[in-house]
């Protein structure tokens, strides 16, 4: 199973993503702070959160908008990539909060050129 699901020139050009761009690509989109605060979020992301992607920015992705996620796995790994200037990374998970258990991949980096965080997610 590969973990390589975005694209090349998507993350040539993150830090120049519009949100029309985002919602146009063919796996979830999230942007956030060093917090994990939402900045974007993308329609594949909403769609399969069942939320509407306007009512999640600014909120906390970790602990407001996927609750599973804030645990030493992802938050964990994403608050030690942070603080060490390298997020880089890239893992099978389950989301369980508020849906079935979804199977997906997740794609973690910082934009260095922004300095934005980005997760990625497909749905496996």
């Amino acid at each position: 199973m590969s973990l390589d699901f975005v694209s090349p020139e998507t993350l040539a050009n993150l830090s120049n993503l519009s949100q029309t761009q985002c919602d146009a690509l063919p796996h979830g989109a999230v942007k956030v702070d060093t917090n994990g605060n939402i900045l974007l979020y993308n329609d594949y992301e909403a769609n399969m959160a069942g939320l509407d992607k306007t009512s999640v920015l600014g909120r906390n992705f970790f602990t407001e908008v996927a609750p599973c996620t804030n645990n030493r796995l992802f938050f964990g790994k994403f608050k030690t990539g942070v603080s060490e200037g390298h997020l880089q990374l890239k893992m099978p998970y389950t989301f369980t909060y508020k849906m079935r258990p979804t199977n997906v991949l997740i794609h973690m980096l910082v934009d260095k050129d922004s300095g934005t965080n980005w997760i990625f997610v497909l749905k496996r």
